[in-house]
């Protein structure tokens, strides 16, 4: 999640309620300096090495760092036609980048003549983080997207009974799990695996999440039910993660889930129902 993302505070369905006097508008887009050196890598190249980047924030997008455009390698940015339309930043220009025998179309965009109310985005440039090869901050690599430095996780170790089952079949209960709490999201229940009763099934699936990692997947056969890339586990969890390193979570705004007895209802969360737009999120 993020600020201005999904479940944020100002994003298009936010976990929370503002009280009656703020008018929350429909559409924003915030920008603020960040301290950290931020590198751009394509086919090799560094394409923008800056210690002055913003990051922007803006209602139904993830948080993206713009920079400076003398820190940006320009000559490698050939015009494109395809822009994009923001109601409170005007109309972008857009590039594409070419490294050597590479292109990566339309990847790279700036507010050329925004409003006079739109904040102070007029000489930044950005690049679309997917089309990219690496993003740096200092010298780690940051995966996913860059981190919403409003977004936090904590992992806390509970004695709560936690049990998930499907259609009355159980598929995992477990006395020691990790309970990771998200912000704008319901906890998530990481289970030890010798509790899943469930079989477990690897997939080649994998998403990557800008706060925890590179996630992998399992299957679960529950009788002669298989439920696709229903758990998940990161096998190396970033360095505010590492609680969760040997455990499993399940989808279970997908299954029946019960907390100390107490049957939960099933959470609305972008991951509520499988299917391709879902895949490629983190959670």
């Amino acid at each position: 999640m993020s600020l201005t993302m999904g479940q944020g505070p100002f994003g298009h369905r936010p976990w929370g309620t503002f009280d009656a006097g703020v008018s929350r508008p429909q559409h924003i887009a915030y920008i603020e300096p960040t301290n950290r050196r931020v590198r751009v890598v394509f086919n090799g190249e560094t394409v923008a090495d800056s210690g002055a980047a913003s990051l922007l924030f803006e209602t139904g997008y993830l948080p993206s760092y713009y920079f400076p455009e003398a820190d940006v390698r320009m000559d490698v940015l050939e015009a494109s036609e395809k822009g994009r339309e923001s109601p409170v930043l005007g109309r972008a220009r857009s590039w594409s980048v070419r490294v050597g025998h590479r292109i990566a179309e339309d990847s790279a965009f700036a507010w050329s003549d925004p409003p006079k109310s739109a904040p102070p985005v007029q000489g930044l440039v950005t690049f679309a983080f997917g089309a990219m090869d690496e993003w740096y901050e200092e010298d780690d690599r940051i995966l996913g997207h860059p981190a919403d430095p409003y977004h936090r996780i904590d992992i806390r170790h509970s004695s709560r009974h936690v049990r998930l089952s499907h259609d009355g079949r159980l598929v995992a209960e477990s006395r020691r799990p990790v309970i990771l709490f998200e912000t704008s999201l319901p906890p998530r229940y990481y289970l030890p695996i010798e509790d899943v009763v469930g079989e477990l099934v690897p997939s080649d699936h994998h998403t990557r999440c800008a706060y925890k990692g590179l996630a992998s997947y399992y299957d679960v056969q529950v009788g002669d039910i298989e439920l696709k890339d229903m758990v998940w586990y990161y096998p190396e969890p970033g360095p505010e993660a590492q609680g969760i390193q040997g455990y499993v979570a399940f989808f279970d705004e997908r299954l029946d889930l019960e907390v100390d007895g107490q049957p939960r209802e099933r959470a609305e969360t972008p991951w509520s129902r499988p299917g391709p737009t879902q895949a490629p999120l983190r959670s």
